[in-house]
């Protein structure tokens, strides 16, 4: 099961090599790692999606993760309220025919063209893993090209 964990930690030099470090010593996988300064530019904040059997191996994570001198706090979300978002930008094969035909595609999503060329369109969508696998289901019909994707973000409601 992949559960969301965020970690506020000091923006400093080697933080994330630690973190990431201390996954790999464990043989944890990270699916999802998304990294940003807060308000503060000395404090980061860590967005984490691991891929954990069970709950030991989940508070094994956390233990370690709080045990780190640069981590300030260790938050779970996999049993708290939160909302997750992910973003993504896609390259699809487009033509002026298609325009009407992806828009309406587009219109059911959070999701927009912000660039247009001859024979591509680049398309810019924000949200949650199920809007974004569908939205991508969707795209594969106009002939995906390219795909960039953020890691998941997370926040407690």
């Amino acid at each position: 099961m992949k559960h969301t964990i965020s970690v506020l930690v000091e923006n400093k030099f080697g933080v994330l090599a630690r973190i990431a470090g201390l996954f790999s010593a464990r043989g944890y996988n990270i699916a999802s790692l998304a990294v940003s300064e807060t308000l503060d530019p000395q404090i980061s904040y860590m967005t984490i999606v691991v891929d954990a059997e069970d709950e030991k191996v989940l508070e094994q994570i956390k233990k370690q993760l709080n045990k780190l001198i640069d981590v300030i706090t260790v938050t779970d979300f996999t049993k708290k309220e939160h909302l997750e978002r992910e973003l993504i930008l896609v390259k699809v094969e487009y033509s002026a025919k298609d325009k009407a035909r992806l828009e309406h595609s587009l219109n059911k999503f959070v999701g927009k063209i912000i660039q247009r060329q001859a024979d591509t369109a680049i398309i810019e969508a924000v949200g949650d893993k199920e809007q974004i696998k569908e939205l991508l289901e969707t795209l594969k019909g106009f002939g995906i090209k390219e795909l960039v994707r953020t890691g998941r973000i997370a926040i407690a409601k």
